[in-house]
């Protein structure tokens, strides 16, 4: 196995993860950034009221993606195995 060939797996991994994990973080971030507006404009201080809308939103969001996500990861283990192969 060539460094050349180990960049590609390397590059292909991080772009499956980063496919992976975009949807998941971008609901986060924009329930997040929501309630700390909430919080901000009625001066409501509490650490429950940030946390727990994010994790149902978050939860919510990894059963909806969940096939999109495999799909991702199916398709990358299949290159992974195709790679072995032809070695």
């Amino acid at each position: 196995m060539t460094p050349v060939e180990v960049v590609e797996i390397g590059n292909d991994a991080i772009f499956t993860m980063l496919k992976v994990m975009t949807p998941v973080m971008l609901v986060a971030l924009i329930v997040g950034l929501s309630v700390s507006l909430v919080q901000a404009l009625t001066q409501m201080q509490e650490v429950t009221l940030a946390f727990v809308p994010k994790i149902i939103a978050v939860f919510l969001t990894l059963a909806l993606a969940l096939p999109f996500m495999l799909e991702v990861l199916l398709d990358f283990a299949h290159r992974q195995f195709d790679r072995m192969i032809g070695l």
